[in-house]
C-alpha cells in the first residue's frame, strides 16, 4: 500500500511539474494543419492545436464567420527543451514573411501571417527575430507583423476533424501541401534552412 502511495505522489509530482513548465505561443502562417505539421517536429513541442485568433468575433468557426481572425496554432512547449526564441526561428523558416495577401495558394486575411505575443519579453524577442529577417532580406517588405495576443478559439464540434488533418488525412494533407507550392516557394526563400521532411 506504501508503494503504491508514494508511486501515485511522484506521479502527480512529475505531472504537475511537466504543467507547470509547459509554457503557450501563439503564430499564424497560413494553413493551421501546416503549422500544426511543421511545428510538431520540433523537439520540445508538446502540442499545436489549430484554432483563429486576432479578430473580435466571438467563437469563430471554419465553415462560418471567422472575419478578422487568422487561422492560427496554439503551441505548448517545454521551455527547458526549446525556448520562445527557438520557436521563432522555427517559425521564420516556415513562412513566407513577403506575402502581404496570404501565405502560398491561400490568400485572404484569414491565412495572413503573424506572431502573437503574450508579454513584454515575448514582445521584445520577437521584434529582434523580425529585424533580422528585415536585415537579410533588405530588398524585400517584410509583411509579417508582431501583435499582442488575444482570446484563441480552436476548431473543434463538427469542425474538429482539423485537428491533426496531417496525421489524420496524411495523402489528402500531402497532395494539398504539394498542389500549394509550399514547401517550393519556403526553399527559394530559406534554402537548407527549410525543416520539413
Amino acid at each position: 500500500m506504501k508503494i503504491l502511495l508514494v508511486s501515485t505522489i511522484i506521479c502527480l509530482t512529475i505531472t504537475a511539474t511537466q504543467i507547470a513548465s509547459a509554457d503557450k505561443a501563439y503564430f499564424a502562417g497560413g494553413c493551421f494543419w501546416c503549422m500544426e505539421a511543421d511545428f510538431e517536429k520540433l523537439p520540445g513541442v508538446k502540442d499545436v492545436v489549430s484554432g483563429f485568433t486576432g479578430g473580435t468575433l466571438k467563437n469563430p468557426t471554419y465553415n462560418g464567420n471567422h472575419e478578422g481572425h487568422y487561422e492560427a496554432v496554439e503551441i505548448t512547449y517545454d521551455p527547458e527543451v526549446v525556448n520562445y526564441q527557438g520557436l521563432l526561428d522555427h517559425y521564420w523558416v516556415n513562412i513566407d514573411p513577403f506575402d502581404a495577401r496570404g501565405q502560398f495558394c491561400d490568400k485572404g486575411h484569414s491565412y495572413l501571417s503573424a506572431i502573437f505575443v503574450s508579454n513584454a519579453d515575448e514582445k521584445r524577442l520577437a521584434e529582434q527575430s523580425r529585424q533580422k529577417v528585415v536585415k537579410e532580406f533588405s530588398s524585400l517588405n517584410v509583411v509579417t507583423p508582431i501583435l499582442d495576443a488575444s482570446v484563441f478559439y480552436p476548431i473543434k464540434g463538427n469542425e474538429a476533424y482539423h485537428q491533426n488533418y496531417y496525421k489524420n488525412n496524411p495523402i489528402r494533407y500531402n497532395v494539398y501541401r504539394w498542389n500549394c507550392g509550399r514547401d517550393k516557394r519556403l526553399e527559394e526563400i530559406w534554402g537548407d534552412r527549410v525543416t520539413h521532411e
